[in-house]
């Protein structure tokens, strides 16, 4: 399989293109097609398996379909919030979703704690398509009532286990009734403890499963 055949937009082929990436890795060709169908997913795999793109690839293309709406401030609604455990992972994440997205009309940031906040707050309030966050900071900001989360149409939990190990569990929790409920919701995590396994129960509808490191 290419990434041709995926069934991704062009202009996000393009872009893949131009890193040199040719052939999906397994996570890829399992979780694009699932998450592109609109299903929610529930995923097992570890850093390293290219886990990144197989979330923001089809949320690109599926965020390039329809128009953006308001946010509260009058710039573009939040519709897609990736929420991960360190700000390594956030930054990292939020390059992928640049990189991949250079050729559409898609902007992100990322936010996240020990750096300030203005700089985060200005760029939230102006608008973006895709907020990556740690939660957090991500809380903050939305209790000084500087983060509307009601347009949101795709959530993604990255390495939830690593959330759950650094104590993040309430948190995320506040984060998920901050949510609207009709929403696509993906997991990814390298181990299923019962806490994700209840995390997930929660919130994923009907979920895809995949699991592409061996269970543990």
């Amino acid at each position: 399989m290419t990434f041709d055949e995926l069934n991704l937009a062009p202009a996000i082929l393009k872009a893949v293109h131009e890193t040199g990436y040719e052939t999906p890795t397994p996570i890829q060709a399992q979780a694009i097609p699932a998450v592109l169908a609109g299903h929610d997913l529930l995923a097992g795999a570890q850093t390293g398996t290219g886990k990144t793109a197989a979330f923001t690839l089809p949320m690109l293309h599926r965020l390039s379909q329809s128009a953006a709406p308001k946010n509260k401030f009058g710039g573009k609604g939040i519709r897609a919030l990736v929420l991960t455990p360190t700000r390594e992972l956030a930054a990292q994440v939020e390059e992928s979703v640049r990189e991949y997205g250079k050729y559409l009309d898609i902007n992100s940031t990322v936010v996240f704690g020990g750096v300030g906040m203005n700089p985060q707050i200005d760029r939230v309030k102006r608008g973006v398509d895709i907020l990556v966050a740690t939660p957090g900071r991500l809380l903050d900001l939305q209790q000084q009532g500087f983060l509307d989360l009601s347009t949101v149409q795709v959530l993604v939990l990255d390495e939830a286990d690593r959330m759950l190990d650094m104590g993040f569990i309430h948190d995320v929790k506040k984060v998920l009734a901050l949510v609207p409920r009709e929403k696509q919701s993906l997991l990814f995590s390298a181990t299923f403890s019962d806490e994700i396994r209840d995390l997930a129960n929660t919130l994923l509808k009907n979920p895809q499963s995949i699991q592409v490191t061996p269970s543990n």
